[in-house]
């Protein structure tokens, strides 16, 4: 009562934080994203040498494999927006597809462990618990960003655009710490290593959902719509039909959705157009996820990522705190200054470290292919001499400055505006569309890869090209383009709606009059 945000003590719908003009809600859903993301990134971060030293696949099967489950991850989202609109509600749908996150993390988890059937059991195990985490990720993904958004009053539109930016901040922080200590996990408690490497961001994805929950009382929950998908295709299939068996002289309509008006109502109709004209300026957009998706070279990261983590050296611990366990370089000086590296251990030191670092990074002449055996010792089973680069890595960090920052500020402007941009009714759907944009860039990225067999270098040019065109493309669309305004459309057919109700209510006390009149006259009669 009298404006209160709290009850016995307990904060309730409506605080805000710390004085702030931000709900106190969103402290849960960033906590819940930074865990999830934790929770998804930490997992992908040894899933590829999962695949290769303990399923002992191929390069190209593990390579299929992944590829395959992370663009399922970003075509899901689609059905988990379909859910939340139409059916369960934003808030439901997170928790109920949460549980079949954390299931599908428990059940990876228990394919790792080596006493746990054979390798037929292991496999079936990680790829039944890939499908679920696969669902989970992406059909909670538009629902918790939409759901974020919905916390925000009308007169909280600058708040609601810094909580995108600081969203967004959640999910690359998430996924940096994990992708640093999920490997250190992995290589530090053989031969349970990998199952400890899945268990921890099953044990992460547990505590987002925990959160989540914890911060009930607080959220904003709108209701869903109906079956919106159905309401739209079936809008849209009777527009074009329409369309096509009207005749000549019927009077041409401004759009061609106008030819549904005689079934269904205009707020439909003008919610569908606001929809299509946003997915339409979305079409050139997967052009800078596949150019983006470059930097990642499938080949340069699996080597590495192998060779990083496969030999560590013990004197790290002193330092790092099992961060980089062990590093191996490959010496100038041939295979016998190779195999005195491998078996004597180097001067303990930071300083040491680095000088090794910058020896592998700027001197490396030859390149080694590595096992470890299963009593646990290294073996060197093939040596290949490589031109040395005279090109310091050094060179690489501005690129990848303007790379992430192009990266953030498409992303967070992204997530903002197909928000803001969509129905009230449509939201999830809309991030959804959002993020098949990036599901998009990475089949082109297969398709040019698989198809057009070209050296890095020409890829590089090739997608750079591709996207200065796409950019020209995406100004002039987004010229023309008009911006939707949903929450003035929610009051112009608010004030309708209540005009309509007005003219109900006269109609049915002229009806009462009249009918009235009539009693009083066949009653004189």
């Amino acid at each position: 009562k009298g404006g209160s945000s709290y009850n016995r003590g307990r904060p309730i719908f409506g605080s805000k934080l710390c004085g702030t003009n931000y709900p106190l809600s969103i402290c849960f859903i960033v906590v819940n994203e930074f865990c999830e993301r934790f929770s998804y990134y930490g997992m992908k971060a040894v899933l590829t040498l999962y695949f290769l030293s303990y399923l002992k696949w191929d390069k190209d099967l593990s390579t299929a494999v992944y590829h395959a489950f992370s663009g399922l991850c970003y075509f899901t989202p689609i059905l988990g927006a379909l859910i939340a609109d139409s059916w369960l509600g934003k808030f439901k749908t997170i928790i109920y597809l949460s549980i079949v996150y954390v299931i599908g993390h428990v059940i990876k988890s228990v394919g790792a462990i080596p006493t746990v059937g054979n390798k037929d059991v292991h496999i079936a195990l990680s790829m039944l618990g890939l499908i679920l985490i696969a669902f989970g990720t992406g059909g909670i993904k538009p629902c918790v960003a939409a759901f974020g958004g919905d916390q925000f009053d009308e007169d909280s539109m600058k708040e609601r655009q810094k909580f995108f930016s600081i969203f967004y901040m959640s999910i690359n922080a998430g996924s940096l710490l994990s992708t640093v200590i999920t490997p250190v996990l992995r290589g530090e408690h053989s031969p349970y290593c990998y199952a400890l490497a899945f268990g921890v961001p099953a044990a992460l994805m547990m505590v987002a959902l925990a959160v989540f929950i914890f911060g009930s009382s607080l959220y904003k929950k709108n209701p869903p719509q109906g079956n919106i998908l159905l309401q739209v295709c079936n809008c849209i299939g009777f527009a074009i039909k329409n369309r096509w068996n009207s005749s000549k002289s019927a009077p041409k309509r401004t759009h061609w959705l106008d030819w549904a008006e005689d079934k269904y109502s205009k707020r439909l109709i003008e919610e569908i157009r606001m929809v299509l004209r946003v997915l339409v300026l979305y079409i050139p957009l997967p052009m800078f996820w596949a150019l983006f998706d470059q930097q990642v070279q499938e080949d340069s990261a699996q080597i590495c990522t192998s060779c990083f983590y496969e030999l560590q050296f013990k004197y790290q611990k002193q330092f790092s705190g099992n961060l980089l366990s062990y590093i191996l370089w490959i010496s100038e000086s041939g295979p016998a200054g190779l195999w005195s590296l491998l078996h004597v251990h180097p001067p303990p030191g930071q300083q040491a470290l680095f000088r090794y670092i910058t020896e592998l990074i700027s001197h490396t002449r030859r390149t080694c292919s590595v096992s470890r055996q299963e009593s646990g010792t290294i073996v060197a089973k093939r040596m290949e001499d490589v031109e040395a680069n005279n090109v310091h890595i050094a060179w690489q960090i501005p690129q990848y400055v303007l790379l992430t920052a192009g990266e953030v500020m498409f992303s967070i402007t992204g997530l903002e505006f197909s928000y803001s941009q969509a129905p009230t009714n449509m939201k999830s759907v809309l991030q959804a569309g959002w993020l098949l944009t990036v599901a998009f860039g990475n089949v082109i990225v297969l398709i040019v890869a698989e198809g057009a067999g070209l050296e890095q270098w020409k890829e590089f040019l090739l997608f750079a090209g591709l996207l200065l065109g796409v950019c020209v493309i995406f100004s002039i669309m987004a010229y023309f383009y008009t911006n939707n305004d949903p929450e003035q459309l929610d009051k112009i057919f608010l004030e309708d709606s209540r005009w309509d109700e007005d003219e109900d209510d006269n109609m049915k006390k002229k009806n009462e009059e009249i009918q009235l009149n009539k009693a009083g006259k066949s009653t004189r009669l």
